[in-house]
């Protein structure tokens, strides 16, 4: 008979340090390890694995998705509350769980924890405090204690300079719809076991619909305290816990009911919606001549040539013509200068993730962009580029490469920043989509600066110019290195 063993909620190994591993990646004696283990028996033990979504945002527990086999998202710095949200809004029957250190909670993401407790969120949100940043090497985070010494305060944490630690299950408390705030601890086996009843309570409240849950974890951190593991409980019992003291803070059957009576607000079904999006716009819905298949788009180039403000243009075009469209942008630091590109998915059909890893088209507006994407565009893909600026040539045989002079053109109509326009309505000349009267009629509710509209229309002429007078591109694949000027 076999007692003990690993959570059917966890993987049979640990793949991220090679194949066939069997531990994680954390420290010896680290927390996370005892954490992930009490959550993934919960989950069995409540027989949910099949629907729960694990959050994973920036921090020790970054590679959650290598030791959960359930679904998982890993999120930006601070923001897997937000994830959660969206989530929730969307997968009615899933169990969200948000993990999340204390840097990363307390510090990086305050905003979003905040919101997320106060609209009262049916998610549960498991917050290990170790008073560090622990993956990038021990600096002061919001629960760092007075006087304690990190990497960024070699003299320890100063009241007068640094503030004092933050009580995030005290400010969780605070507000009036989180239903369940625990602080617990993992410094021997008797606290463990109480951390194990309220990781238990957290998800149960979220399985029942209660909503929002928040459980603290003071968990140890022995490489950047530089203590053995040991020596680590013993420091949780004697310093850390006197400041952050467990207990349980909330355990209510439903969150506070507003003082009003809140009008309820019907949710509109997909048609009416998006004929109230299109009427704010002056819009009407148009159905496209031909029947659209799945478009992955993307669109790429230096930061200032309007790479995301032309996959928004491609975006509403679809919506306009009554298709399904996603928009995700990506984008370097700076403003202007930085590489940019921006992924847009158009179909008939619901979308179940707006990332293109393999675009049908690439829209190229410098050549780091298409020496960095071209490989990824699938067979007799579309390749259009800026001709004046990208010199290179196709290097593949089995894809439509297309170059146009969008820079030029748009220099010499007078509005160089509209070289993008030029770009999306070469695309649209020879793909059929999308339909060039309706990317006029979405250009002037698109622009800011209303004395640009005719510029850019006068662009989209330009363009269908051009493409007429260079068919051959359009038309079907053409060997490597083939132009159309």
């Amino acid at each position: 008979m076999v007692k003990y063993e690993k959570p059917n909620s966890f993987y049979d190994t640990f793949e991220r340090k090679g194949p066939g591993q069997l531990t994680t990646h954390y420290c010896p004696g680290c927390g996370h390890g005892t954490a992930h283990k009490l959550i993934a028996e919960a989950i069995d033990d409540f027989g949910v694995q099949d629907r729960t979504i694990f959050c994973s945002p920036v921090g020790c527990s970054v590679f959650g998705y290598y030791y959960f086999d359930t679904g998982n998202i890993q999120c930006a710095h601070g923001r897997a509350p937000a994830v959660a949200t969206g989530l929730r809004r969307v997968n009615d029957e899933s169990i969200i769980i948000s993990y999340q250190g204390d840097g990363d909670l307390a510090g990086i993401g305050t905003a979003e924890i905040i919101h997320a407790a106060n609209r009262g969120e049916n998610i549960t949100v498991f917050f290990v405090n170790n008073a560090i940043y622990g993956m990038t090497g021990g600096q002061m985070a919001p629960t760092t204690l007075v006087g304690q010494k990190t990497m960024t305060t070699p003299a320890g944490r100063s009241q007068s300079r640094d503030g004092n630690p933050i009580g995030m299950a005290e400010l969780m408390n605070a507000l009036r719809t989180p239903v369940f705030v625990e602080r617990v601890s993992l410094a021997d086996g008797k606290r463990t076991m109480k951390a194990r009843k309220a990781i238990r309570k957290a998800l149960k409240n979220q399985i029942e619909g209660r909503g929002f849950s928040f459980v603290e974890i003071l968990s140890p951190c022995p490489i950047n305290w530089k203590m053995s593991p040991s020596d680590a409980r013993k420091w949780i019992v004697e310093t850390l816990e006197p400041v952050f003291p467990l207990g349980n803070f909330r355990d209510v059957a439903a969150p506070a009911l507003a003082e009003v009576e809140e009008k309820a607000i019907e949710p509109l079904e997909d048609e009416a919606l998006f004929a109230l999006l299109s009427s704010q716009h002056d819009l009407e819905s148009a159905e496209p001549e031909h029947a659209v298949t799945e478009q992955r788009v993307k669109i790429a180039g230096f930061g200032g040539q309007g790479v995301l403000s032309a996959g928004v243009l491609l975006a509403n075009c679809a919506i306009t013509s009554g298709l399904h469209a996603t928009w995700l942008p990506s984008y370097g630091p700076e403003m202007r200068g930085g590489t940019a590109n921006a992924s847009v998915i158009v179909g008939t059909d619901e979308i179940g993730s707006p990332l293109v890893d393999n675009p049908t088209t690439l829209i190229a507006m410098n050549g780091p962009s298409l020496d960095a994407f071209e490989s990824s565009v699938v067979p007799n893909g579309l390749v259009v580029v800026n001709a004046s600026i990208v010199r290179s040539e196709s290097t593949r045989d089995d894809l439509r490469f297309y170059p146009i002079p969008a820079s030029d053109i748009a220099q010499e109509i007078g509005f160089l920043g509209a070289a993008n326009v030029v770009m999306i309505a070469a695309y649209a000349a020879i793909e059929g989509f999308p339909d060039v009267e309706i990317l006029k009629r979405v250009i002037p509710h698109s622009l800011k600066k209303k004395h640009l509209v005719e510029l850019n229309l006068r662009m989209v002429e330009a363009a269908l110019t051009y493409v007429r007078e260079h068919p051959v591109a359009a038309a079907a694949g053409l060997p490597a290195g083939s132009r159309a000027r």
